[in-house]
């Protein structure tokens, strides 16, 4: 089968610790898919104007954010990179004239590595990261993932991993916000219509866009259309989990294209 590409809401980083309801659902996604070849991920925590693509034999893990438990510090994730890989992507780029550049040395940001660490524990799958440029229009950034919808042919599993809700000023305790609610609630009906007009215009055309997408935070919210994008040819959304954290801090799976996968 063509492997779905998917979004997934990396939340907190201490995911990687936790045992709840979506750590677990996570846990069974990476079970219920067939093995893939290679991981590409676009990282809402590797923004960049430059179209980066890492070309790694192994990937260090990065430990990207401050005042979390010490045991946070002492987690890695030594993924494999594929070199082979990263020249087929390279290639596509070409084909597709956009300017982008091999880089070494980075390493993987929790926006990957957490989700990965819990889809795939024993780093056994090779890892390519590529970066978001939250500046690109939303049409730009579906158009670089739909550059690689091909690979999704060849077993190569596609991840946006960022988060739909994603305001880091507005957390609070107890149920998820009303407006938070409402605005994943427009967002869900445009992505099961596969309706780009209005997702691509959300700043202007979704309930509560500018809480729930702040000025600061865009590169949260725009691995969506990465993930999108490669699933061009297969336009089918649905949604595998929805939940939050903190209130306001989205935690949700959407699958692109693809057989259905179990919950």
């Amino acid at each position: 089968m063509t492997l779905p590409a998917f979004f997934v809401a990396h939340g907190s980083p201490t995911l990687a610790l936790e045992d709840n309801e979506y750590t677990r659902f996570l846990q069974n996604l990476g079970q219920s898919l067939p093995a893939p070849k290679a991981i590409v991920v676009f990282s809402a925590h590797f923004d960049s104007p430059d179209q980066l693509v890492t070309g790694d034999e192994v990937l260090d893990t990065m430990h990207d954010f401050y005042g979390f438990p010490d045991e946070m510090y002492e987690l890695t994730y030594p993924a494999a990179g594929h070199p082979e890989l990263t020249e087929e992507i390279s290639s596509l780029f070409r084909s597709g004239n956009l300017p982008f550049r091999v880089i070494t040395g980075r390493g993987l940001d929790h926006g990957a590595w957490v989700i990965l660490k819990l889809m795939y524990p024993e780093a056994s799958v090779p890892v390519i990261s590529l970066s978001v440029d939250s500046k690109r229009s939303p049409q730009e950034q579906y158009d670089i993932g739909r550059m690689l919808q091909s690979l999704r042919e060849q077993d190569v599993l596609i991840i946006g991993s960022g988060g739909t809700v994603h305001n880091l000023r507005l957390l609070g305790p107890g149920k998820p916000a009303d407006w938070a609610a409402e605005f994943d609630h427009w967002i869900a009906s445009r992505l099961e219509d596969w309706n780009l007009r209005d997702l691509f215009d959300y700043e202007k055309r979704a309930p509560h866009a500018r809480e729930a997408v702040p000025e600061y935070g865009t590169e949260h919210f725009i691995p969506l259309f990465y993930a999108m994008g490669a699933a061009d040819n297969d336009r089918r959304a649905r949604k595998l989990f929805q939940d939050y954290q903190y209130g306001t801090l989205s935690l949700n799976c959407w699958q692109f294209g693809g057989s259905d996968t179990d919950k």
